[in-house]
């Protein structure tokens, strides 16, 4: 067998602007006075990790912040945010995901990301898309080393029984492409409307679609 590993909620539908918009509203409930363009939070997107973001801007303007909490305000409302848009999957998911089982692989959601904001995303989109179809399903309360640490990846080949030689993970910034890299698997990027400008020359290809029949053409590599 094999595996097809979905590196982020963002890969499964695009949420990139739904967090920049809860993370100013995290700022404006915790009384700071930061709003983030969309130019700011393109710039921080070369890593994972939200509460760290918080702590490196509120150092970089000599600030004292408790950057977990504001965090935890950013994920509650997010996690709102799901339960009240109408999200779709982002182009070839469902497909992916369709053809994947079909042909017998795996398929894992491999995220460093608060539980709660998976199971709100997948929530969210449980419409429109097998979510019961992940055989496992990574984030944050199973693996405490965020990306570009390949710890989340090397913890789901190890869970599922399976090989990185094996395996494709979907990847949508810079930095989950080096975590799928350095765990060995073969990895196609697959920027959000806010990464489309990072450096994904270690991913394999980089696609604006998933095309079910590629990642599958990978899996059998």
């Amino acid at each position: 067998m094999s595996a097809v590993l979905f590196g982020s909620i963002s890969t499964l539908a695009d949420t990139s602007e739904l967090q920049r918009r809860a993370f100013n509203e995290a700022f404006a409930a915790h009384g700071l006075d930061w709003e983030w363009s969309r130019d700011d939070y393109v710039s921080m997107l070369g890593s994972n990790g939200g509460a760290q973001r918080v702590a490196d801007f509120a150092e970089s303007r000599g600030e004292d912040v408790d950057a977990k909490a504001v965090h935890a305000t950013k994920s509650e409302i997010f996690q709102k945010i799901c339960a009240d848009e109408e999200l779709t999957p982002r182009p070839g998911v469902v497909q992916t995901m369709e053809r994947a089982k079909q042909d017998g692989h795996k398929l894992g959601l491999v995220t460093t990301t608060l539980p709660t904001n998976v199971s709100s995303l997948l929530a969210a989109l449980q419409r429109q898309m097998n979510v019961d179809a992940f055989d496992i399903v990574v984030d944050l309360s199973t693996v405490q080393e965020s990306k570009p640490s390949p710890a989340s990846y090397l913890y789901a080949l190890e869970q599922l029984g399976e090989d990185a030689s094996g395996a494709v993970a979907i990847e949508d910034n810079v930095g989950g492409v080096k975590a799928a890299v350095d765990a060995g698997v073969t990895c196609i990027a697959f920027p959000n409307q806010n990464t489309t400008g990072g450096d994904f020359s270690a991913a394999a290809e980089t696609v604006d679609a998933l095309d079910a029949d590629r990642v599958a053409e990978l899996t059998r590599a």
